[in-house]
Order: structure tokens, then C-alpha cells, then sequence
């Protein structure tokens, strides 16, 4: 005999709401990997940050989906394939991710943790003396639900973005970066004023209602 839980009922619920999304549909219509596309797709159309010819730098890019979404970007005039525009790439697109990442046609991917010292060397070896136009981060840690460990977990991986921005971007480049509300966040924006000229905190329409996820964007670097 099955028995019915909390947990299957939760379970048959996302995957209702999943199959049922309108940007999961929509991801699938036109080529990309992830509902996620539209999150960076509308902060870009917002507030106009991803141009031919920048660096940007994708972290936390598993599996793919804002990569793709920079790609296209970065050649506006070529056919799309695969969720990917194809011909020439004006840009550079490097992205990093602790789980493996299926290819994307000119984006250089590095297989690593982030918070690993040679890891990030590696990264900043691979941008060749260049500073990043666009810092996008995606991070996000395997939450255990403990309230004050995770918390401890997202504000780390958002310290790291923000000190990578302040190192290795331009001074009138732009940092995106997933945090969520609750403890911590109110001090993760204190830290995006004291680090950026102009902040603004974006909740796409593509993230979902019940999630507590938010971006911030940081433009321009205050000078140290």
C-alpha cells in the first residue's frame, strides 16, 4: 500500500507549477537551459548592462542559461541555434561553475569552486590582464535550513562577488548578484552602497512569487 506524505504532495505540486511555468515553456521555445534567461533578460533590459565587445563574467553559470543569454547579446545580428547565437562572438564570455556545465559556443567555461584561491587565480589567469565589464552571479548555496547557517553560506558567496567585482572590474562596471531576503540581507545592501555609486535591488518577474530571491545590481565602483 502507497502512502501519501507532506513531502510527495509538495513534490507533485512543483513539478505541477514547473510543467505549468510560462517562462519554463517560453525557455524551451526559444533554446535556452533554464527559466533564468528571463531574470538576467529583464535586468539587462532594465537597465541596459550587456554590449558587444565587454568581458562579462558568469558565476554560478550551471546550466547555462545566462551565458546563453550574454552570447546572444554579444551577436545581435546572427541566427540563434540551440539557445545560442552562432557566428561571430564580440565579446568574451568567461563562466565558472562547481558542476559541469554542457558547452555554449564561445563562452570559456572553468570547472571549480569559487570560494578555492586557485580556482579564482585561475579565472583571473584566464581574463589576461583584462578587467570584467559585467560581473553576473548566480550563486547560490545547497541550503541545509538552518536558518543561520544558510544565511552564513549566501552572504559568503555574495562577500566573494563583491570583493571579485572590486578587484578584477572596471570602475564603471556592474555587478548582478542573487540574494535572498531574510537575515542578512539588509546587511548585504549595506555593503552593495558602500561598495557601488548605485544600487537597485530587482525582483524579476521570472523569479518566482514564493521564492525570496532577489537580485542587486551594483553600478560603478565607489573609489577606495
Amino acid at each position: 500500500m502507497k502512502v501519501k506524505t507532506k513531502g510527495s504532495k509538495v513534490n507533485r505540486a512543483w513539478i505541477n507549477d514547473h510543467v505549468n511555468d510560462p517562462y519554463v515553456k517560453l525557455a524551451k521555445l526559444e533554446g535556452y537551459r533554464a527559466r533564468a534567461a528571463y531574470k538576467l533578460k529583464e535586468i539587462d533590459e532594465t537597465l541596459h548592462l550587456i554590449k558587444p565587445g565587454q568581458l562579462v563574467v558568469d558565476l554560478g553559470s550551471t546550466p547555462g542559461a545566462w551565458s546563453q543569454y550574454v552570447r546572444r547579446k554579444m551577436s545581435p545580428k546572427t541566427a540563434t541555434s540551440g539557445g545560442a547565437a552562432v557566428g561571430a562572438l564580440n565579446g568574451t564570455i568567461i563562466a565558472l561553475d562547481i558542476l559541469p556545465m554542457e558547452p555554449v559556443e564561445g563562452v570559456l567555461f572553468l570547472l571549480g569552486d569559487f570560494r578555492e584561491p586557485e580556482v579564482l587565480q585561475r579565472l583571473t589567469d584566464e581574463m589576461r590582464g583584462r578587467q570584467a565589464d559585467i560581473v553576473v552571479s548566480d550563486m547560490a548555496p545547497n541550503l541545509s535550513g538552518i536558518a543561520s547557517a544558510d544565511t552564513a553560506r549566501i552572504e559568503n558567496l555574495v562577500e566573494l562577488a563583491l570583493e571579485f567585482a572590486q578587484n578584477h572590474m572596471k570602475p564603471q562596471g556592474a555587478l548582478v548578484a542573487k540574494v535572498f531576503h531574510g537575515g542578512g540581507y539588509d546587511q548585504l545592501v549595506k555593503r552593495f552602497k558602500e561598495t557601488f555609486l548605485v544600487v537597485k535591488p530587482i525582483k524579476p518577474k521570472a523569479s518566482r512569487d514564493k521564492s525570496s530571491e532577489t537580485f542587486l545590481v551594483g553600478l560603478g565602483l565607489k573609489s577606495s
